[in-house]
């Protein structure tokens, strides 16, 4: 949806994003295999099936490169690192097509300077969308993406010590089902290096979270043009911005329902 506001749905979303059938017609086919990485070191669409413990699905191609992962009923437990590592890419997919599991039982260890802290964690744009489901556990983060975040479509499962789906840019979800348990926050975008980004935009899709401290946190714009929310949180909806055009909502906090709050210059 569009709706009147700071973010308008029609720039934030490209014709891809929203594809939620993959075309599978020149997909390379791969299998996670147990104590294997797998690397993807150029463009192109990969179908991925299989079930694995400690594996991680690497992704390191060139700038200008867009990948795609279509995830078909595949089970990775690891122990402590990343069940899918998207280390360089211009834009990587990660389309969901049956029911997935992807989950990290240990503390994460670092990548050289790198601190990989979440099941899926990207250093560059990413994009979730598709028709099936996934499930993430983690004893960090669930899903981290160090510029732009978008979820477009598929069904979610998250629990996370700490935040259940974070982006260093912007978190932008179109549509999705989402039941969340966060120890710290549900959705969380934050740059330390440049306060005006850092925002969250929804334009639909329905949210049941259960979470430690703030449902929804943006350092600078919350922006929901729809979807419906249950939230339990100490502060359900917090941003130094925050616009509501529409949408259902349940919130119930112990600090704050909605914290409008200067953390943005």
């Amino acid at each position: 949806s569009t709706t009147n506001g700071s973010l308008s749905a029609d720039d934030l979303f490209t014709e891809r994003d929203l594809q939620q059938t993959p075309d599978l017609s020149e997909a390379k086919e791969l299998t996670v295999t147990s104590g294997k990485s797998v690397t993807i070191s150029k463009a192109g669409v990969y179908h991925i099936t299989g079930s694995a413990e400690n594996c991680t699905i690497i992704v390191d191609a060139g700038d200008e490169d867009k990948v795609q992962i279509v995830l078909d009923g595949v089970t990775v437990t690891n122990t402590d690192a990343p069940c899918i590592y998207v280390k360089n890419a211009d834009k990587v997919f990660v389309t969901l097509t049956g029911s997935n599991s992807l989950s990290v039982t240990g503390q994460f260890t670092a990548d050289g300077d790198t601190k990989t802290d979440g099941v899926i964690f990207s250093k560059d744009d990413l994009t979730l969308n598709g028709t099936g489901s996934l499930t993430i556990s983690s004893t960090d983060n669930g899903i981290v993406g160090k510029d732009d975040l978008r979820i477009t479509g598929g069904t979610y499962k998250i629990t996370a010590a700490s935040k259940a789906i974070e982006a260093n840019d912007s978190i932008r979800i179109a549509d999705g089902s989402f039941t969340v348990k966060a120890g710290t926050d549900g959705l969380h975008a934050e740059n330390d290096d440049d306060d005006t980004l850092g925002y969250i935009y929804i334009g639909g899709g329905s949210f049941s979270m259960s979470v430690g401290d703030d449902g929804i946190h943006a350092v600078s714009l919350v922006q929901i043009d729809g979807g419906k929310f249950t939230v339990s949180a100490a502060e359900c909806i917090e941003g130094t911005y925050i616009r509501i055009n529409d949408g259902t909502f349940d919130l119930s906090s112990w600090d704050d329902g909605i914290n409008a709050a200067k953390k943005s210059s």
